[in-house]
């Protein structure tokens, strides 16, 4: 079975002050549509009316029929493309999700994922709360409208001060959108300008399909109220170590964005040149896995003066029901997402450059078709450390035991994936591509070391370890 990619929860984009928010909303979710294929969704509030439409499949699919995008009238708008990490695969968990509380709406998307999600539902769930999702951001929504603070932003600081873990939220009120993002930093959440209009987005790349330009990141612990008055900032109780997910930059942003302050194209070459500093080797060609690892393969390539050639072709076009992990077809799913170029491969030494080995299932079968191919020897280079432990704030990743890293040394890995040589980049390598001496990563899943309390609770889908 084609081994399941390493999701990132989900991306979300927010459009305050123009009178095509909903259209602007669509373009930027298609350009986040790699944060998530799941399900997407659009809110608008039209003079404190709101109007919604989300559905199943990818962006396009969606908003398939065009009506349902210009039935969404209003110069605000939120929306959101989902992967599940907390919460069933099912139409009840599709972002944004609409509340009415104290007489007004709210609305809500969310990007990460609460720690202590469970604690807080049973004690919501004892003091009468009825939940309407099995997603862990509803109960933001139950915390907002239980607080006692008098003002709508208020209330959501009180929310975000009570939750734990990661999250970068747009809320869409009656007359404006609240972006918040959790005290360490976990997603990425940044702020741009389209004329006149407000943006909020995920990544950058949202921003440049639209013609918005990036203005500042949302800072973590920041609450940015966008309102007709203009932007007002608020702050999280809580002040902490940042804590930004360093795998936004090793897979799971574009790499056109930029994200934590820095490009990730720019990062990702220099995890390419700091491997092929730490390991190299003699070859003839060096090829990517493509496409999240074409660029460390380019900073590879130019560290070590092999040259860079297109050793693969992956196919777009694979449907998300050909690669569902319980899909019964078992020999040629790997053949039909990615074929070699022969005429490249065949007789040469060859350096093959991912990004990250999760199962290592797949990785084993690439080798094999670059083998039958004709490649005289294959050297595995990966552009960051073993992955030895799960995420827990908004990735999907497997749980310890199927992580190959954390049962396999490197030299049984190098065997299992039957290549002449294995070498990852290492921990303290990885580390130091920061040229942002402000910045501070978490790195947990190759450390196993959380900067957050991971609670352990029996046959909770999220108690990876």
């Amino acid at each position: 079975m084609l081994e399941p990619v390493i999701r990132d929860k989900c991306g979300v984009v927010g459009v305050f002050g123009n009178s095509k928010a909903a259209e602007l909303t669509y373009f930027g979710l298609y350009a986040l549509q790699h944060r998530g294929q799941e399900s997407a969704g659009i809110v608008t509030s039209d003079k404190g009316k709101f109007h919604l439409h989300k559905g199943m499949g990818l962006v396009a699919e969606v908003f398939s029929d065009k009506e349902k995008l210009a039935d969404l009238a209003g110069k605000i708008a939120v929306g959101h493309t989902r992967y599940s990490t907390a919460g069933a695969s099912s139409l009840i968990n599709i972002q944004p999700f609409i509340i009415t509380n104290r007489a007004r709406n709210l609305a809500i998307a969310h990007n990460g994922n609460l720690t202590n999600s469970r604690q807080l539902r049973n004690d919501l769930d004892a003091r009468g709360s009825i939940f309407q999702t099995t997603s862990d951001t509803e109960i933001i929504l139950h915390l907002a409208a239980r607080s006692s603070k008098r003002t709508g932003t208020e209330r959501i600081c009180d929310a975000l001060n009570t939750v734990k873990g990661a999250f970068s939220l747009l809320f869409l009120t009656e007359n404006g959108i609240i972006a918040a993002r959790d005290p360490y930093g976990f997603r990425p959440l940044c702020l741009g300008k389209y004329r006149k209009a407000w943006v909020v987005a995920s990544e950058t790349c949202a921003f440049d399909l639209i013609g918005a330009r990036y203005v500042r990141d949302i800072e973590p612990g920041e609450v940015l109220e966008i309102t007709e008055k203009g932007l007002r900032s608020f702050r999280l109780a809580d002040k902490t170590k940042q804590a930004c997910c360093i795998f936004e930059y090793i897979y799971f942003a574009r790499p056109d964005s930029k994200v934590f302050g820095e490009n990730v194209d720019k990062v990702r070459r220099r995890l390419g040149r700091l491997l092929a500093r730490e390991h190299p080797v003699e070859a003839d060609i060096v090829i990517a896995i493509p496409d999240s690892a074409n660029t460390a393969t380019l900073g590879f390539a130019e560290e070590s003066g092999i040259p860079f050639e297109i050793g693969l072709i992956r196919n777009h076009y694979v449907g998300r029901t050909f690669i569902d992990p319980h899909q019964s077809i078992r020999d040629l799913d790997v053949k039909v997402k990615f074929n070699p170029v022969r005429g490249v491969l065949r007789g040469r030494r060859v350096v093959v450059v991912d990004d990250s080995i999760v199962r290592g299932t797949t990785s084993r079968k690439l080798v094999q078709i670059i083998r039958e191919a004709g490649a005289r020897e294959v050297h595995f280079r990966v552009s960051s450390p073993p992955i030895i432990s799960p995420c827990f704030f908004g990735i999907d990743m497997p749980t310890r035991k199927e992580l190959i890293a954390s049962r396999r040394s490197p030299a049984q890995i190098e065997k299992y994936l039957g290549v002449d040589s294995l070498r990852y980049l290492s921990l303290k390598g990885m580390l130091s591509m920061n040229c942002l001496p402000d910045t501070t990563f978490c790195s947990s899943c190759f450390s196993g070391k959380y900067p957050i309390e991971i609670p352990r609770i029996n046959g909770d889908r999220n108690n990876k370890i």
